[in-house]
């Protein structure tokens, strides 16, 4: 079988990453690669030929182009693969702000027979995807609410570059860059939220960006939603709670590269209020695995070599879910007006 030809552009943490799932899926082979700290054009590396620009990888025989670059360029790159008739995975955030990824959306609506879809791995994790199961099932009855907490210690982590500190660059802080995955995950399990109240704080690390976001959400079927994205968490954290009418699900922990968000569990607590006083029956799952990364491009490609649509990890996943983390931000008054943030439902 032909494999399909794959670029990628940025060569970082998250680039190596998924050429490790590419290399061990049977049908697509990496062909050409790119990132800026590469010293010239033309090299060979990890056994491909390199680029500094992801000009160079374009102008190579490619069929899809893994887009694993800043937040700035993300669009103008995605587009630019769009136009050229590849197929596009890009990680998140799809873009610095929402005009970013509406310009993307628009592009893609002209290209029917391509693939664009969005890196949102948390979807793929076996515990999300067991929850999600249970709450579409009903078996616990309608959410009540959602409650989480997406910390780390740091905005830059784990020898990162600094670029997440530079809002030219990367747009937001913490809530943008990490947090979009918890935010994500409410919009997957609760629909949109239409109320929202919040704080930006950037009082700790004292950068351009914020370190903390504090938001309080309600959806048009009164499910309400309390998250706060975190840089100022010194024990790094995953925890998101889910009460429905008959119990809750609760996710702890995250399996990650840094593997220092602790073990990736899932409690099905079962409530009987009248005879339990609080104390119900409660069963919990450890997750060892992280098939989330691979899981995330196996899907994909089905949906090329299928022809079938994307159907998780959208490009209106991604517009939804940044919308609504610029909704956080603009339900703060002193956050919109120091830095600007317009209105995401006029982009």
């Amino acid at each position: 079988m032909k494999k399909l030809k794959v670029g990628i552009a940025g060569y970082g943490v998250v680039g190596k990453r998924r050429r490790e799932c590419i290399d061990s899926h049977p049908a697509m082979e990496v062909v050409t690669i790119c990132d800026q700290l590469f010293s010239s054009d033309g090299l060979v590396v990890d056994g491909v030929k390199s680029y500094q620009t992801y000009k160079g990888v374009l102008a190579e025989d490619i069929d899809i182009l893994f887009v694993c670059l800043t937040n700035e360029v993300s669009p103008e790159v995605t587009i630019a693969a769009l136009k050229k008739g590849l197929h596009v995975f890009c990680e998140k955030p799809p873009s610095r702000d929402v005009a970013g990824i509406i310009e993307v959306i628009n592009e893609e609506k002209k290209h029917p027979g391509q693939k664009l879809m969005y890196g949102f791995n948390h979807r793929y994790h076996d515990s999300i995807l067991e929850a999600l199961s249970i709450v579409r099932s009903k078996e616990l009855g309608e959410i009540i609410n959602l409650r989480g907490v997406y910390g780390k210690s740091q905005l830059i982590t784990f020898n990162q570059t600094d670029w997440r500190t530079k809002r030219d660059i990367a747009g937001g802080g913490v809530l943008l860059d990490q947090g979009i995955h918890m935010v994500d995950l409410m919009r997957l399990f609760a629909g949109e939220f239409v109320d929202i109240y919040s704080f930006i704080e950037n009082s700790y690390w004292n950068y351009d960006v914020e370190d903390n976001a504090y938001a309080l959400m309600r959806t048009k079927n009164g499910a309400v939603a309390m998250l706060n994205s975190s840089a100022t968490q010194w024990r790094h954290r995953f925890h998101l709670d889910i009460n429905l009418e008959k119990g809750s699900l609760v996710l702890g922990g995250i399996l990650s590269g840094s593997k220092s968000y602790g073990v990736e569990t899932l409690t099905i607590v079962y409530a009987n209020p009248e005879d339990d006083q609080g104390d119900p029956k409660m069963v919990t799952t450890n997750y060892n695995i992280d098939p989330s990364w691979c899981a995330e491009i196996k899907e994909f490609s089905d949906c090329i070599l299928n022809n079938r649509k994307i159907t998780s990890g959208t490009a209106h996943d991604a517009l939804q879910t940044m919308k609504l983390v610029y909704k956080i931000y603009y339900a703060d008054k002193k956050w919109q007006q120091t830095y600007n943030i317009k209105n995401p439902d006029i982009e």
